[in-house]
């Protein structure tokens, strides 16, 4: 084990996180291992370089970006590369201020706090969580007095799906701000072909290419795939999965070639004939609305699949050239492979 890896330990509600029985965890623990965004990626190692040669404390880090994109194994890195503790939890988990008081003075020095969807935070608890980042102290209330107390040095990295509704005082209280874009078929590949080395699962080249090109450009959704391409053939006896493979086991659960689920297939055709607002969308799909909003919408707004209107979404001609690849009574174009191809966008 590692230096770096020795000295991580993840604590959630006050208790240090055991790995479980299964499958070993995929995150990256330092930035080495870290695959794709080059570009925040360079910018964190710089930052933490600095702060570990002068003694510095982290500034405060905010990561913007869709669910799935490695958020939290960005913290995790930063944790690890610090050589800190790591702490976890969610802003919808902090109901109240005294919830916020636990949670701060139960940190030590240095520690990183990991706080998600940092949007959802109550207005109230927001603004108390100010004084702690700024002056590193937090004012409890004992009956009628009020006591100050003084914080350890703690670095907090946030994560939201959604900036735009992060106050502006709040998001002003972060020294770094880094958005995540969306993975390259490349990048998904090598992560692909990462956690099958970690899994144990023998797969090749094409197959590491056949779940990267499924994927969405999410690297959570590329390693859901792999365990299911894991669990679909591990009774086969093959050798290496191929490429032929993960078609066949994904097809076979309903994930099509450019990674579109039943649901997904169900939200366009909702939104084929007209524009239609997310709340009607939900309505008729019978899912809540945050679940379209955070996971299902914004890889198929990112692809062009869909786009927003004033009255609504509606899907684009990619969206319903896709449609039409899934009706049974429409014509489906392929390849010389057999494999359908209708205009993808930036799914193809």
């Amino acid at each position: 084990m590692s230096t770096t890896q020795s000295h991580l330990r993840v604590v959630r509600d006050g208790d240090v996180r055991r790995p479980t029985s299964g499958d070993p965890a995929l995150r990256p623990t330092s930035f080495a291992d870290y695959v794709g965004q080059t570009e925040v990626v360079s910018q964190l190692r710089g930052a933490v370089s600095a702060a570990r040669k002068r003694g510095w404390q982290l500034d405060h880090v905010l990561l913007t970006g869709p669910a799935g994109y490695g958020k939290t194994s960005i913290a995790a890195v930063i944790a690890g590369e610090l050589g800190a503790k790591l702490h976890v939890t969610s802003a919808p988990a902090i109901e109240h201020k005294g919830a916020l008081a636990t949670l701060l003075t139960a940190l030590g020095e240095g520690d990183v706090l990991f706080v998600d969807e940092i949007h959802a935070l109550d207005r109230k608890i927001a603004e108390t969580i100010y004084s702690a980042l700024e002056d590193g102290v937090i004012d409890l209330s004992a009956g009628k007095r009020v006591i100050r107390v003084t914080l350890p040095k703690f670095t907090l990295v946030a994560a939201t799906t959604h900036a735009g509704k992060l106050p502006a005082p709040l998001r002003d209280r972060f020294g770094i701000t880094c958005q995540l874009r969306p993975y390259g078929e490349a990048e998904l590949t090598q992560i692909v072909a990462r956690s099958a080395s970690l899994l144990g699962v023998a797969i090749d080249d094409a197959g590491t290419r056949e779940i990267a090109r499924r994927s969405r450009g999410t690297p959570r959704v590329a390693n859901k795939l792999l365990r299911r391409v894991r669990d679909a053939v591990a009774n086969s006896g093959a050798g290496a999965i191929g490429g032929v493979d993960v078609a066949a086991a994904l097809d076979a659960v309903g994930v099509d070639f450019a990674g579109l689920t039943e649901i997904d297939r169900r939200y366009l055709a909702a939104v084929a004939d007209r524009p239609i607002g997310l709340d009607a969308i939900a309505s008729l799909l019978g899912e809540d609305r945050k679940t379209l909003e955070d996971a299902i919408e914004p890889p198929l707004l990112q692809a062009g699949l869909v786009r927003r209107e004033s009255r609504g979404r509606v899907a684009t001609d990619a969206g319903l050239a896709h449609l039409r690849a899934f009706a049974p009574a429409e014509p489906i174009e392929s390849d010389d492979a057999g494999q359908t191809c209708p205009q993808m966008g930036a799914f193809a």
